[in-house]
């Protein structure tokens, strides 16, 4: 199952673990976001037609990002958008995130792989503000 972290009705993040599984497409996201996350499970034989994208005029305000962790563990920590510590997650190799609003910060556990999608093009230190995040003596880790 995979988990929706809201807070105050905002998403924050989209976890889906690595043991998910459903058969067809399923989209995790809204037709809102600026970043679409689906699973998708065909069986041999399935044929998803050859096909363009089409230049479709968007409008990204916020950079959201997707981590596909294929190997470690990481301990993400969760603020809403002026930079409080709400609660934090552990994820492990397989699971894959999706940080939609509010701010969040990352420790790593055990030694981490992992690859990150998001809207480019990359603005370097344009594209975020940096603040002081918590220790992990202080992380809340919420385990479903």
């Amino acid at each position: 199952m995979a988990e929706y972290i809201k807070h105050k009705d905002k998403l924050l993040a989209i976890i889906i673990p690595s043991d998910f599984k459903k058969s067809g497409i399923h989209f995790f996201t809204s037709n809102e976001l600026s970043q679409q996350l689906a699973y998708m499970h065909h069986p041999e034989g399935k044929i998803i037609e050859p096909h363009v994208h089409n230049p479709v005029p968007r409008e990204v305000k916020f950079t959201q990002e997707v981590l596909f962790l294929r190997k470690g563990k990481l301990r993400v920590d969760f603020y809403d958008d002026g930079k409080n510590y709400l609660e934090s997650r552990m994820l492990c190799a397989g699971d894959v995130i999706l940080l939609s609003t509010g701010g969040h910060g990352f420790e790593v556990i055990e030694e981490i792989e992992m690859i990150e999608v998001k809207q480019g093009p990359y603005a370097g230190e344009e594209d975020k503000t940096r603040f002081k995040g918590i220790t992990k003596e202080e992380a809340k880790i919420k385990s479903e």
